[in-house]
Protein backbone atom coordinates (compact mmCIF):
# COMPACT_ATOMS: atom_id res chain seq x y z
CA UNK A 1 0.00 0.00 0.00
CA UNK A 2 1.68 3.53 -0.90
CA UNK A 3 1.04 6.82 0.21
CA UNK A 4 2.90 9.40 -1.61
CA UNK A 5 6.58 7.75 -0.93
CA UNK A 6 5.72 6.06 2.27
CA UNK A 7 4.79 2.38 2.62
CA UNK A 8 2.83 1.58 5.11
CA UNK A 9 3.31 -1.21 7.25
CA UNK A 10 1.41 -4.87 7.00
CA UNK A 11 3.40 -7.00 8.98
CA UNK A 12 6.09 -6.92 12.09
CA UNK A 13 9.15 -8.83 12.51
CA UNK A 14 10.75 -10.51 15.78
CA UNK A 15 14.01 -9.76 16.17
CA UNK A 16 13.73 -10.98 19.67
CA UNK A 17 13.92 -15.01 18.68
CA UNK A 18 17.34 -16.63 18.31
CA UNK A 19 17.91 -17.94 14.61
CA UNK A 20 17.49 -21.48 13.46
CA UNK A 21 21.28 -21.70 12.26
CA UNK A 22 22.24 -20.33 16.04
CA UNK A 23 19.64 -23.38 18.07
CA UNK A 24 16.45 -22.04 18.10
CA UNK A 25 14.84 -25.52 18.58
CA UNK A 26 16.83 -25.83 21.19
CA UNK A 27 14.44 -23.59 23.31
CA UNK A 28 11.02 -24.98 21.27
CA UNK A 29 11.19 -28.06 23.39
CA UNK A 30 11.40 -26.82 26.62
CA UNK A 31 9.06 -24.00 25.93
CA UNK A 32 6.76 -26.72 24.59
CA UNK A 33 6.90 -28.79 27.59
CA UNK A 34 5.99 -25.45 29.86
CA UNK A 35 3.21 -24.26 28.05
CA UNK A 36 1.48 -28.13 28.02
CA UNK A 37 2.51 -27.79 31.94
CA UNK A 38 0.82 -24.76 32.31
CA UNK A 39 -2.46 -25.58 30.46
CA UNK A 40 -2.88 -28.92 31.85
CA UNK A 41 -1.52 -27.83 35.42
CA UNK A 42 -4.66 -24.79 35.35
CA UNK A 43 -7.21 -26.92 33.58
CA UNK A 44 -6.81 -29.33 36.24
CA UNK A 45 -7.10 -27.15 38.69
CA UNK A 46 -10.23 -25.37 37.36
CA UNK A 47 -12.01 -29.32 37.06
CA UNK A 48 -10.78 -30.52 40.17
CA UNK A 49 -12.23 -27.53 41.76
CA UNK A 50 -15.60 -27.00 39.35
CA UNK A 51 -16.38 -31.14 40.28
CA UNK A 52 -15.45 -30.97 44.15
CA UNK A 53 -18.18 -29.80 46.34
CA UNK A 54 -16.23 -29.60 49.29
CA UNK A 55 -14.35 -26.88 47.24
CA UNK A 56 -17.44 -24.45 46.15
CA UNK A 57 -16.21 -21.79 47.94
CA UNK A 58 -15.26 -18.25 47.12
CA UNK A 59 -11.90 -18.61 47.32
CA UNK A 60 -11.44 -22.09 45.47
CA UNK A 61 -13.58 -20.29 43.10
CA UNK A 62 -11.37 -17.18 42.19
CA UNK A 63 -8.83 -19.62 41.90
CA UNK A 64 -10.57 -22.01 39.54
CA UNK A 65 -11.28 -18.55 37.25
CA UNK A 66 -7.72 -17.59 37.71
CA UNK A 67 -6.34 -20.62 36.47
CA UNK A 68 -8.48 -20.64 33.58
CA UNK A 69 -7.22 -17.42 32.60
CA UNK A 70 -3.51 -18.01 33.19
CA UNK A 71 -4.13 -20.62 30.41
CA UNK A 72 -5.67 -17.91 28.35
CA UNK A 73 -2.62 -15.98 29.26
CA UNK A 74 -0.25 -17.62 28.05
CA UNK A 75 -2.11 -18.77 24.99
CA UNK A 76 -2.14 -15.42 23.50
CA UNK A 77 1.71 -15.16 23.46
CA UNK A 78 3.16 -18.81 23.40
CA UNK A 79 1.90 -20.42 20.50
CA UNK A 80 3.12 -17.91 18.21
CA UNK A 81 6.61 -17.96 20.35
CA UNK A 82 6.59 -21.48 19.27
CA UNK A 83 5.84 -20.92 15.79
CA UNK A 84 8.32 -18.32 15.65
CA UNK A 85 11.31 -20.68 16.89
CA UNK A 86 11.12 -22.79 13.95
CA UNK A 87 10.23 -20.01 11.44
CA UNK A 88 12.47 -18.86 8.97
CA UNK A 89 10.69 -15.71 9.45
CA UNK A 90 9.81 -14.54 12.36
CA UNK A 91 6.71 -12.18 11.67
CA UNK A 92 3.14 -11.30 12.65
CA UNK A 93 0.29 -9.64 10.63
CA UNK A 94 -0.27 -6.17 11.82
CA UNK A 95 -3.76 -6.79 13.03
CA UNK A 96 -2.11 -10.01 14.83
CA UNK A 97 0.22 -7.88 16.38
CA UNK A 98 -3.01 -5.79 17.73
CA UNK A 99 -4.98 -8.75 18.45
CA UNK A 100 -2.12 -10.42 20.76
CA UNK A 101 -1.20 -7.52 22.37
CA UNK A 102 -5.63 -7.04 22.98
CA UNK A 103 -5.93 -10.73 24.49
CA UNK A 104 -2.51 -10.50 26.45
CA UNK A 105 -3.33 -7.03 28.09
CA UNK A 106 -6.65 -7.51 28.64
CA UNK A 107 -6.01 -11.08 30.07
CA UNK A 108 -3.57 -10.15 32.20
CA UNK A 109 -5.63 -6.72 33.67
CA UNK A 110 -8.92 -9.35 34.46
CA UNK A 111 -6.04 -11.41 36.24
CA UNK A 112 -5.03 -8.09 38.21
CA UNK A 113 -9.01 -7.00 39.10
CA UNK A 114 -9.41 -10.91 40.47
CA UNK A 115 -6.01 -10.79 42.53
CA UNK A 116 -7.75 -7.43 43.84
CA UNK A 117 -11.21 -9.38 44.53
CA UNK A 118 -9.15 -12.52 46.28
CA UNK A 119 -7.16 -10.04 48.53
CA UNK A 120 -10.63 -8.02 49.73
CA UNK A 121 -12.12 -12.08 49.87
CA UNK A 122 -8.86 -13.04 52.79
CA UNK A 123 -8.84 -9.99 53.91
CA UNK A 124 -12.70 -10.54 54.87
CA UNK A 125 -12.44 -13.99 56.10
CA UNK A 126 -9.95 -13.64 58.45
CA UNK A 127 -10.51 -9.70 59.31
CA UNK A 128 -14.41 -10.45 59.78
CA UNK A 129 -14.89 -13.98 59.60
CA UNK A 130 -18.15 -13.57 61.78
CA UNK A 131 -19.67 -11.65 58.97
CA UNK A 132 -18.16 -13.74 55.76
CA UNK A 133 -20.26 -16.24 54.69
CA UNK A 134 -23.54 -13.26 54.64
CA UNK A 135 -20.84 -11.07 52.47
CA UNK A 136 -19.73 -13.25 50.21
CA UNK A 137 -22.74 -14.67 48.69
CA UNK A 138 -22.31 -16.74 45.49
CA UNK A 139 -24.31 -13.57 43.73
CA UNK A 140 -21.85 -10.89 44.96
CA UNK A 141 -18.94 -13.94 43.97
CA UNK A 142 -20.26 -14.05 40.48
CA UNK A 143 -20.41 -10.10 40.33
CA UNK A 144 -16.99 -9.86 41.44
CA UNK A 145 -15.68 -12.25 38.99
CA UNK A 146 -17.64 -10.64 36.08
CA UNK A 147 -16.92 -7.39 36.69
CA UNK A 148 -13.12 -8.22 36.62
CA UNK A 149 -13.47 -9.47 33.06
CA UNK A 150 -15.49 -7.17 31.86
CA UNK A 151 -12.81 -4.42 33.27
CA UNK A 152 -9.94 -6.52 32.13
CA UNK A 153 -11.10 -6.35 28.89
CA UNK A 154 -12.96 -2.48 28.08
CA UNK A 155 -9.92 -0.41 30.17
CA UNK A 156 -7.37 -1.54 27.37
CA UNK A 157 -10.08 -1.33 24.32
CA UNK A 158 -9.58 2.54 23.72
CA UNK A 159 -5.33 1.97 23.97
CA UNK A 160 -5.29 -0.76 21.28
CA UNK A 161 -8.14 1.29 18.97
CA UNK A 162 -5.93 4.64 19.27
CA UNK A 163 -2.48 2.03 18.30
CA UNK A 164 -4.40 0.78 15.12
CA UNK A 165 -5.00 4.46 13.41
CA UNK A 166 -1.19 5.44 14.31
CA UNK A 167 0.94 5.38 11.15
CA UNK A 168 3.67 2.97 10.54
CA UNK A 169 5.75 3.72 7.87
CA UNK A 170 9.13 1.51 8.63
CA UNK A 171 11.05 -0.08 10.17
CA UNK A 172 8.91 -3.08 10.81
CA UNK A 173 11.24 -4.98 13.45
CA UNK A 174 9.53 -5.33 16.76
CA UNK A 175 12.72 -5.60 19.80
CA UNK A 176 10.57 -8.05 21.82
CA UNK A 177 9.59 -11.97 21.26
CA UNK A 178 5.65 -10.80 21.29
CA UNK A 179 3.73 -7.65 20.73
CA UNK A 180 4.01 -5.37 23.34
CA UNK A 181 3.05 -1.34 23.43
CA UNK A 182 6.59 0.25 24.20
CA UNK A 183 8.32 -1.89 21.31
CA UNK A 184 5.18 -0.98 18.47
CA UNK A 185 4.84 2.50 19.50
CA UNK A 186 8.64 3.28 19.08
CA UNK A 187 8.22 2.01 15.33
CA UNK A 188 4.81 4.63 14.76
CA UNK A 189 5.62 7.88 12.63
CA UNK A 190 4.53 10.06 15.01
CA UNK A 191 4.97 12.02 18.80
CA UNK A 192 7.22 10.22 20.38
CA UNK A 193 5.93 11.96 24.04
CA UNK A 194 2.90 10.23 23.82
CA UNK A 195 5.16 6.30 24.72
CA UNK A 196 5.91 8.43 27.85
CA UNK A 197 1.76 9.13 28.98
CA UNK A 198 0.93 5.48 27.57
CA UNK A 199 4.26 4.14 30.17
CA UNK A 200 3.26 6.81 32.76
CA UNK A 201 -0.50 5.53 32.70
CA UNK A 202 0.25 1.74 33.21
CA UNK A 203 2.84 2.11 35.88
CA UNK A 204 -0.18 4.46 37.79
CA UNK A 205 -2.57 1.49 37.22
CA UNK A 206 0.19 -1.22 38.40
CA UNK A 207 1.15 1.15 41.43
CA UNK A 208 -2.52 2.01 42.72
CA UNK A 209 -3.68 -1.76 42.34
CA UNK A 210 -0.61 -3.46 43.93
CA UNK A 211 -1.14 -0.43 46.63
CA UNK A 212 -4.51 -1.90 47.20
CA UNK A 213 -3.43 -5.60 47.41
CA UNK A 214 -0.49 -4.75 49.65
CA UNK A 215 -2.36 -2.77 52.65
CA UNK A 216 -5.33 -5.95 52.03
CA UNK A 217 -2.08 -8.07 53.13
CA UNK A 218 -0.31 -6.01 55.45
CA UNK A 219 -3.68 -6.37 57.69
CA UNK A 220 -4.28 -9.56 57.10
CA UNK A 221 -0.67 -10.36 58.48
CA UNK A 222 -1.15 -8.25 61.63
CA UNK A 223 -4.87 -9.92 62.32
CA UNK A 224 -3.06 -13.26 61.83
CA UNK A 225 -0.12 -12.33 64.37
CA UNK A 226 -2.70 -11.26 66.97
CA UNK A 227 -4.54 -15.04 67.22
CA UNK A 228 -3.23 -16.25 70.63
CA UNK A 229 -3.19 -19.78 69.23
CA UNK A 230 -0.03 -21.29 67.16
CA UNK A 231 -2.20 -23.30 65.89
CA UNK A 232 -4.70 -20.68 64.70
CA UNK A 233 -2.34 -18.32 63.35
CA UNK A 234 -0.87 -21.52 61.29
CA UNK A 235 -4.42 -22.27 59.84
CA UNK A 236 -4.98 -18.42 58.95
CA UNK A 237 -1.64 -18.22 56.96
CA UNK A 238 -2.30 -21.16 55.30
CA UNK A 239 -5.73 -19.65 53.43
CA UNK A 240 -3.93 -16.63 52.29
CA UNK A 241 -0.23 -17.73 51.66
CA UNK A 242 -0.67 -19.00 48.23
CA UNK A 243 -2.23 -15.95 47.64
CA UNK A 244 0.38 -13.90 48.57
CA UNK A 245 2.76 -15.78 46.50
CA UNK A 246 0.94 -15.43 43.45
CA UNK A 247 0.34 -11.85 44.18
CA UNK A 248 3.94 -10.98 44.41
CA UNK A 249 4.95 -13.47 41.14
CA UNK A 250 2.26 -11.63 39.02
CA UNK A 251 3.37 -7.90 40.29
CA UNK A 252 6.93 -8.65 41.06
CA UNK A 253 7.54 -9.68 37.16
CA UNK A 254 4.84 -7.06 35.71
CA UNK A 255 6.95 -4.37 37.91
CA UNK A 256 10.24 -5.98 36.12
CA UNK A 257 8.50 -5.30 32.62
CA UNK A 258 6.46 -1.91 33.11
CA UNK A 259 8.01 -0.04 35.46
CA UNK A 260 11.35 0.46 33.66
CA UNK A 261 10.21 3.61 32.34
CA UNK A 262 13.32 5.48 30.55
CA UNK A 263 16.16 2.61 31.35
CA UNK A 264 17.24 0.56 28.82
CA UNK A 265 18.58 -3.02 28.87
CA UNK A 266 20.63 -5.44 26.70
CA UNK A 267 18.42 -7.40 24.22
CA UNK A 268 19.48 -10.69 26.65
CA UNK A 269 17.98 -9.07 30.03
CA UNK A 270 14.54 -7.46 27.87
CA UNK A 271 13.95 -11.21 26.63
CA UNK A 272 15.05 -12.69 29.91
CA UNK A 273 12.36 -10.33 31.33
CA UNK A 274 9.75 -10.50 29.07
CA UNK A 275 9.76 -14.56 29.42
CA UNK A 276 9.64 -13.95 33.24
CA UNK A 277 6.71 -11.79 32.60
CA UNK A 278 4.76 -14.26 30.13
CA UNK A 279 5.89 -17.67 30.79
CA UNK A 280 7.86 -18.20 34.32
CA UNK A 281 5.08 -16.56 36.07
CA UNK A 282 2.11 -18.52 34.91
CA UNK A 283 4.36 -21.92 35.27
CA UNK A 284 4.55 -21.81 39.26
CA UNK A 285 0.96 -21.12 39.67
CA UNK A 286 -0.57 -24.52 38.91
CA UNK A 287 2.42 -25.53 41.31
CA UNK A 288 1.65 -22.83 44.29
CA UNK A 289 -2.04 -23.38 44.33
CA UNK A 290 -2.20 -27.20 43.95
CA UNK A 291 1.19 -28.18 45.79
CA UNK A 292 0.62 -26.60 49.46
CA UNK A 293 -2.96 -26.98 49.70
CA UNK A 294 -4.31 -30.26 51.08
CA UNK A 295 -7.59 -29.62 49.81
CA UNK A 296 -6.94 -29.19 46.40
CA UNK A 297 -4.02 -32.05 46.24
CA UNK A 298 -6.48 -34.76 46.99
CA UNK A 299 -9.53 -32.92 44.69
CA UNK A 300 -6.85 -33.19 41.74
CA UNK A 301 -6.47 -36.58 42.80
CA UNK A 302 -10.03 -37.45 42.97
CA UNK A 303 -10.28 -36.00 39.81
CA UNK A 304 -7.26 -38.55 37.67
CA UNK A 305 -8.65 -41.62 39.77
CA UNK A 306 -12.23 -40.74 38.53
CA UNK A 307 -10.67 -40.57 35.04
CA UNK A 308 -8.79 -43.23 35.30
CA UNK A 309 -11.84 -45.41 36.25
CA UNK A 310 -13.87 -44.06 33.15
CA UNK A 311 -10.93 -44.98 31.32
CA UNK A 312 -11.11 -48.39 32.45
CA UNK A 313 -14.62 -48.81 32.15
CA UNK A 314 -14.54 -48.18 28.09
CA UNK A 315 -12.46 -50.65 27.86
Amino acid sequence: MERGNISAVTEFIFIGFPKLQDGSLLYFFPLLFIYTFIVIGNLMIFFAVRLDTRLHNPMYNFISIFSFLEMCYTTATIPKMLSNLISERKTISFLGCLLQMYFFHSLGNTEGALLTVMAIDRYIAICNPLHYPTIMVPRLCAQLSAGSCVFGFLIILPEIVWISTLPFCGPNQIHQIFCDFTPLLNLACTDASMILVQDVVHALAILITALIISLSYVRIIIVILGIPSVEGRKKAFSTCAAHIAAFLLFFGSVALMYLRFSATYTPFWDTTIALTFSVLAPFFNPIIYSLRNKDMKDAIKKLLCSHKVFAESRK
